[in-house]
């Protein structure tokens, strides 16, 4: 299947008049794309998450300056810290609908430490952020949901780099999680550890899409993007991907281009043509199939959203 190559989002994204979004990681990468494309369509509001307070000011008033009767605002956000995200969203979203929610955000390849919370960094910001802000904005979601005609969507992004959890044993390793270890794997370990937090992110998609099937929930790969985050990897890291990606033959893609797989998932495919719990690679192609046993596995699914929903619980004191 070629996908959807020709896609631009200048002409192809519906308007957006009444919609409101939330997009993470929105200061810079593919989020910053992500929510310049958005605005230029007439949402009526559209919400990004950062810790730059500067960039998203700067962001804020170059959108402006192009679209004077955009909406925005910035909502300061840590998304390796569980506590955090539920004060932020608590306090900064003010409206009673959100039709698309964009859980963008990431880390890459990090060092083994652990999270405020304490767990591995990467799955703490990758997969426990973004499930607690899904968490968070699900009341709204699903009441938005209940609306005539309603089309209300989920994009989470992953990565090809997902299956680097093969070298993890039932692809995510809940008791060392558990246990609060950084999950050391020696030379590899930065990528092991992304490759676990990335299938999470497929798994709770996939199981998102299940358990409510009145909201369109998918996973992302973005593609191989020259966003700061890979740019500015240094030493085995940066020669690891520069080998792996000649090895794959995939191409960098420049943020523009990077954006595009979201974005026609987010606001320009037809509902129903998404399947729904899908996994999408560039631009528009779906490749569910194509996934690895584990990213395809229910029971794993369901277990991860299980382990994640009591996490949450406990770390919220929630009733």
């Amino acid at each position: 299947m070629q996908g959807f190559k020709d896609f631009d989002p200048a002409k192809d994204i519906r308007d957006l008049s009444g919609k409101v979004i939330l997009v993470t990681g929105g200061t810079a990468g593919l989020g910053e794309e992500s929510v310049r494309a958005l605005a230029a369509h007439s949402p009526l509001h559209i919400y990004f998450t950062g810790r730059n307070a500067a960039a998203a000011n700067a962001l804020i008033a170059d959108i402006k300056a192009k679209h004077p009767k955009a909406s925005l605002s910035f909502i300061k956000m840590d998304l390796s810290s569980l506590r955090t995200v539920k004060e932020a969203i608590a306090q900064d979203f003010k409206h009673d609908r959100l039709d698309i929610l964009m859980n963008n955000a990431g880390i890459i390849a990090k060092p083994a430490v652990l999270s405020t919370d304490g767990y591995e960094i990467q799955f703490a910001t990758n997969h426990l952020g973004h499930a607690m802000l899904t968490r968070e904005l699900m009341p709204i979601l699903l009441e938005t949901a209940k609306e005539p005609g309603a089309d209300v969507r989920i994009v989470s992004n992953t990565s090809a780099g997902y299956e680097f959890h093969r070298a993890i044993k039932g692809g995510i390793s809940f008791d060392e999680l558990e246990a609060g270890s950084t999950m050391s794997r020696m030379m590899l370990g930065a990528w092991i550890r992304y490759g676990q937090s990335k299938l999470a992110n497929i798994l709770f998609a996939a199981e998102l899409a299940r358990r409510h099937p009145e909201l369109t929930s998918v996973a992302i790969h973005p593609g191989l993007v020259k966003t700061t985050m890979n740019t500015e990897m240094a030493g085995w890291s940066k020669t690891f991907v520069d080998v792996t990606s000649r090895m794959s033959g995939e191409k960098w893609l420049e943020p523009h281009e990077g954006v595009l797989n979201q974005l026609w998932c987010a606001a320009g495919a037809e509902k129903r043509s998404l399947r729904n719990g899908g996994y999408y690679t560039p631009v528009g192609v779906d490749s569910t199939e194509k996934l690895t046993v584990e990213a395809k596995d229910q029971a794993l699914a369901g277990g991860l959203w299980e382990w994640t929903e009591k996490l949450l619980l406990e770390y919220c004191r929630c009733d």
